[in-house]
């Protein structure tokens, strides 16, 4: 109704599911890089928990989005099964045959067991997701710890992903599961947006379809955080019946007054004070949604074209998607910018479209340099290869198109070493090197780009061999977490841990002491004691990395920044840059 008005391409808070519209807030991303992490790791469980409507469900698309192509998975989405038909579901999934109802317990694991044997043999993973988890009973979520038993002398065959609401937390913690929960390898609880984030959630939604124009003022996406307490589901509602509102108001946006009164209509056991309640209805929404519950009636009943009395002005309001209309010269008469609190009478008529706002800007720094858009769209198959040309290139070494090798065992024939994983932006910065990444079009496919430098709140990104200065709020959003770059190792060992002894070892000793000088003088400072593994701890833990003792790339890579650079490429332009 409202979309041919604020010439939009689409309903930009419709509570479908659209790969357009997602967005990863740094709480949905670090919880993406816990999903990943814990599937990096091999067998046992990973958790992710959340309130209704915080966004499980799209991150659990994302994270499905993310697999690699030798990663077969078994989605189950209703969970309030028994044991037998949880077996048969994943049997399904999987394409495994087996005897159907008559199939007892035993056949279907052995079923099971043979066909991930088999993709092992092959090489391929297999990873079982169950969303709405809590509604498993303890005998079924027995049976699923048990498929965790099957495995081969050196790993788990089965990786399992359970996602749910916070009741799952408390399911987990029972007596009768403290095996299974053991056995969690990672686990994350998916948090509300916070109100900066909701302001990027309500722009990006815009954004996607089509506006850059301001239509929720500061105060209204302020109150809908407050009103929606950050819950990604509750802002759709609510941002949605509020363009409504604006668009029978004939109001060029939404401010606070007219957001607290769709508040009052679509959320009614929410606090909106007295003074906000409205006094009266929008007319117009009401008759609106009544006469579009007749039309759908109508079509199911008659199954036929609709009549010609539909075919009039007012039931044409719906602007189809993709077919915005210009704006006019003019916008509606006496349309006022500022957070009235007065009443406007309600429309009589369909209003003309709004001018576009000149008093409030969009934020700074969320500007798209002018083709950065289009690029994205057109960017093909070659774009990964043209993106890890570049990253060599920086690194002064040739990556050769005509190679079959991967790019990173062609590094590593040039004294690189290659990092793909995945983690959070902060997680990234951290690292220091510039990195490939993948960035979400608007058409919800993942397109790879170099990320070549960070500054001021600004992000320098090639792709296609042309340069491009993006905001980091803009990037992020567009981000999913995954990573690949390259790094220059100073040791020959890939891992250090507690026992192991060599020139590598004293290397490790010298770059602890440049972080932080002192401590008593080793007997043999080429062996890995206790007190260098408790060392490294304390280093991991300040640099936010897994306090594990061991050595690993992330961490060799973080020694290596404490050594001049020496020549190395830096994705930071200045140490103060924030992270």
């Amino acid at each position: 109704m409202y979309t041919k008005y604020f010439r939009l391409e689409g309903r930009p808070f419709s509570i479908a599911p659209d790969p357009r519209f997602l967005y990863l807030s740094e709480r949905h991303r670090e919880a993406l890089a816990h999903l990943l992490y814990g599937l990096e790791q091999g067998g046992g469980f990973v958790q992710l928990t959340g309130e209704v409507g915080t966004g499980k469900t799209t991150l659990c698309r994302a994270f499905l989005e993310q697999l690699p192509s030798h990663v077969d998975v078994a989605f189950i989405v209703n969970p309030r099964l028994d044991e037998r038909e949880l077996l048969a579901t994943i049997c399904d999934e999987l394409g495994i045959e087996h005897p159907g109802e008559t199939a007892g317990l035993r056949q279907l694991v052995d079923s099971l067991n043979r066909h991930l044997l088999d993709s092992h043999a092959r090489g391929r993973r297999t990873v079982l997701v169950v969303d709405e988890a809590q509604n498993l009973s303890a005998a079924v979520l027995e049976q699923i710890r048990l498929l965790t038993n099957l495995e081969t002398p050196r790993e788990k065959l089965l990786q399992i992903v359970l996602i749910g609401q916070p009741e799952l937390k408390d399911l987990l913690e029972r007596q009768d599961l403290r095996q299974l929960a053991q056995r969690i390898t990672a686990r994350y609880h998916l948090e509300p947006l916070d109100r900066e984030e909701t302001r990027a959630y309500i722009r990006h939604r815009l954004r996607v379809c089509g506006t850059a124009e301001p239509l929720f003022t500061q105060g209204a996406m302020d109150e809908a955080w407050r009103l929606t307490g950050g819950i990604p589901r509750l802002v759709n509602i609510l941002c949605d019946r509020a363009l409504l509102g604006a668009y029978v108001e004939e109001a060029p946006r939404v401010d606070r007054r007219i957001l607290r009164r769709a508040a009052a209509e679509v959320l009614p056991g929410r606090p909106v004070s007295e003074a906000s309640r409205p006094r009266r209805r929008w007319p117009w929404a009401a008759g609106l949604a009544a006469l579009a519950l007749l039309v759908l009636g109508y079509v199911a009943i008659r199954g036929a074209d609709l009549p010609a009395w539909l075919s009039s002005p007012l039931a044409s309001h719906e602007d189809p998607p993709g077919q915005p209309q210009a704006l006019p010269p003019s916008g509606p008469a006496g349309a006022s910018t500022a957070e009235e609190t007065a009443e406007v009478p309600a429309a009589t008529a369909p209003p003309p479209v709004p001018q576009p706002a000149q008093t409030e800007a969009v934020v700074p720094g969320t500007q798209l340099p002018e083709g950065l858009p289009e690029a994205l769209e057109a960017a093909g198959e070659g774009a990964g290869v043209q993106a890890w040309d570049t990253l060599f290139r920086h690194w002064g070494v040739a990556y050769f198109l005509d190679d079959p090798a991967p790019a990173c065992e062609q590094a590593a024939h040039q004294g690189l070493r290659c990092l793909t994983g995945s983690g959070s932006w902060a997680q990234l910065i951290a690292l220091d090197r510039p990195a490939v990444i993948e960035l979400r079009n608007d058409q919800g496919r993942q397109v790879p780009v170099v990320l070549e430098s960070v500054a001021d709140g600004q992000a320098r990104i090639e792709l296609a061999g042309q340069g491009w200065t993006v905001p980091v709020e803009w990037l992020r959003g567009r981000w999913f977490g995954r990573f690949s770059l390259l790094w220059k190792p100073a040791i020959t060992a890939e891992v250090l841990k507690e026992g192991d002894r060599g020139l590598d070892v004293l290397w490790l000793r010298r770059r602890l002491a440049d972080w932080q000088p002192g401590g008593e003088a080793p007997a043999d400072p080429q062996f890995f004691d206790s007190a260098l593994a408790a060392r490294l701890r304390a280093f991991q833990a300040a640099q936010g990395l897994v306090a594990d003792g061991v050595a690993g790339a992330r961490t060799l890579i973080r020694l290596n920044s404490l050594a001049p650079a020496e020549g190395r490429p830096l994705l930071l332009a200045d140490s103060g840059e924030s992270h």
